[in-house]
C-alpha cells in the first residue's frame, strides 16, 4: 500500500515539473543562462536580436540585408531616419546662409563672390554617412546625380571648381544669387583604417586652412566628433560657422561658443527602443508595448518621435535641430526620454542578460551620448548589459569576445562594417 502510495506520489512530482517546464508562454521569454529563474532553454539562433545604429546592408548600393534583418522572428534593427535627418542638416546650413545674409553678416569671408565650404565626410561606405553628404548638397544646389542618387563621393580639393562629384550651386537671397561651391571634401579615416574619426577630421581642416583658408566659408561635417576637432582646431578662432549631426553635449555647448548647429537624432529615444525591443521579445509581449502601446509601468512613445517601418524590421526615431534658437533644452544628451522613462516590475519583469557592443570605443557619440542612455535604460527595464566597445577598425576585435554567446538572453549589435551581419549571426547560429 506505502509503495502504491509512493509511486503515485512520485508521478504526480514529475507531471508538475514538466508542466512547469513547458508554461511560461512564449520561447522568447526562455533563457540559455536561466536567468531571471526561467527553466526553459532557447537556442541561440532562437534569442532576440537588435541591430543598432549601423544598420545590416552592402556598403556599396545601401541595399538592406534582409537575411541579417530576418535572422530570427525576434531580430529587429534600431536607428534613426537618416533621410529625413540629412534633409535637417542641409536645411539648416542654408537657413543659416540666408539668415546671415538678410542680417547684414558677411558671410563671404574673403569677398570673392562665392560661398565655399569643406565637408568632414565619417564613412563613404556607411548608409547614414552616404545621406548626410546628399543632404547637404541637395540643400545647397552642389549635387551632381549619379545612377539615379545624388553623388556622395568625396572630391578631394575642388578649389576651382572643376569637380564631377559635385558642381557650384547657387542661394538667392532677396532677389541677389550667391555661388555655392564645395570647395573640400574627404573621408576621415586614419591610418589603422577607423572612419568617423576625429583626429584625421582636425589635421584635414589644417591642411585645407593653410591652403585656402580665406575661401572656408562654412565646414559641414557628417558627425559631431569631426566637427568639433575641425571646430577647436580651426574654425572657433576664424569664427568659421561648423555643422555637426549628433547634438553631442560638447558641440551643443559650443553653439554658445560659435559653432552653427548639430542635429539631434534623439538618441535618447533610440536608446530606450535599443533595449526596449529586446525587453519585449524577452518577455514574450507585443512588441509594441512600451512603445506605441502604453505598458504596465506607463511608458509609451509619441509618434511624432519615432517610426516603425514593418517590412524593413525596423524603428527609426525621427531628428531635430538644434540651432542657437534651442540649444539649451539639448544640453545634457544623457538624460532618459521622460515619456519612457518609468521602472519597470521586477516581479513581472524579470532581470535578463543582455550582450552589447559598440564598434568603437572611440566613437564619440556612442561613447558620450547613446552608451551612458543605454546604461540609464538598462536598470529601468531590469536587464544586466555586458558592454563590449570595439577597436573600430575589425569585426574580429568584438566577435571574439562573444565567445559564449549560450550566457546571454539577447545580443545588441553595433557592426564595424555594416556588411558584416553574417560574423554576428555565423556565431549564434554554431
Amino acid at each position: 500500500m506505502k509503495k502504491a502510495l509512493a509511486l503515485t506520489l512520485a508521478a504526480t512530482m514529475v507531471l508538475g515539473l514538466a508542466a512547469c517546464g513547458s508554461s511560461g508562454g512564449s520561447s522568447a521569454s526562455g533563457s540559455g543562462s536561466g536567468s531571471g529563474g526561467d527553466s526553459t532553454t532557447v537556442a541561440n539562433k532562437d534569442k532576440p536580436v537588435v541591430w543598432y545604429n549601423r544598420q545590416p546592408s552592402n556598403s556599396s548600393t545601401g541595399e538592406l540585408d534582409m537575411n541579417a534583418l530576418q535572422f530570427n522572428d525576434k531580430t529587429y534593427y534600431v536607428g534613426f531616419d537618416a533621410n529625413q535627418g540629412a534633409e535637417l542638416q542641409g536645411q539648416m546650413i542654408k537657413e543659416y546662409i540666408e539668415k546671415a545674409i538678410k542680417d547684414g553678416v558677411e558671410i563671404d569671408r574673403n569677398g570673392d563672390g562665392v560661398i565655399g565650404y569643406v565637408l568632414a565626410i565619417g564613412d563613404i561606405g556607411h548608409n547614414d554617412s552616404i545621406a548626410r553628404t546628399r543632404g547637404v548638397r541637395n540643400a545647397l544646389g552642389t549635387a551632381v546625380e549619379k545612377d539615379g542618387a545624388t553623388d556622395s563621393s568625396p572630391v578631394g580639393t575642388n578649389v576651382d571648381g572643376t569637380a564631377t562629384a559635385v558642381k557650384d550651386g547657387s542661394i538667392e537671397v532677396d532677389g541677389k544669387t550667391y555661388k555655392v561651391r564645395e570647395l573640400a571634401s574627404q573621408e576621415m579615416k586614419n591610418s589603422a583604417g577607423a572612419t568617423w574619426d576625429a583626429a584625421t577630421a582636425g589635421n584635414a581642416i589644417g591642411t585645407w586652412s593653410a591652403s585656402f583658408g580665406d575661401q572656408i566659408d562654412i565646414i559641414a561635417s557628417n558627425n559631431d566628433g569631426m566637427g568639433m576637432s575641425m571646430f577647436n582646431a580651426w574654425s572657433k578662432e576664424n569664427k568659421v560657422p561648423t555643422f555637426g549631426y549628433d547634438a553631442n553635449s560638447d558641440a551643443v555647448a559650443a553653439i554658445a561658443e560659435g559653432y552653427g548647429g548639430t542635429i539631434s537624432q534623439h538618441a535618447d529615444v533610440q536608446a530606450y527602443l535599443t533595449l526596449r525591443v529586446l525587453r519585449n521579445a524577452l518577455d514574450g509581449v507585443d512588441i509594441d508595448t512600451g512603445i506605441g502601446t502604453e505598458d504596465d509601468a506607463g511608458n509609451v512613445l509619441s509618434s511624432d518621435v519615432y517610426k516603425y517601418v514593418a517590412e524593413e524590421r525596423s524603428y527609426y526615431a525621427l531628428n531635430v535641430a538644434v540651432t542657437a534658437e534651442n540649444y539649451k533644452d539639448f544640453l545634457d544628451s544623457t538624460v532618459t526620454y521622460a515619456p519612457v522613462s518609468n521602472q519597470l516590475d521586477a516581479t513581472k519583469h524579470a532581470e535578463k542578460s543582455v550582450w552589447l557592443n559598440t564598434y568603437n570605443a572611440a566613437d564619440n557619440f556612442l561613447g558620450s551620448t547613446y552608451k551612458p542612455l543605454l546604461q540609464n535604460y538598462d536598470d529601468l527595464l531590469n536587464l544586466k548589459v555586458e558592454y563590449v566597445d570595439g577597436d573600430g577598425q575589425t569585426e574580429s576585435n568584438i566577435t571574439n569576445r562573444l565567445s559564449n554567446p549560450s550566457a546571454y538572453d539577447a545580443f545588441a549589435i553595433n557592426m564595424v562594417k555594416t556588411d558584416n551581419a553574417a560574423s554576428y549571426t555565423a556565431l549564434l547560429n554554431q
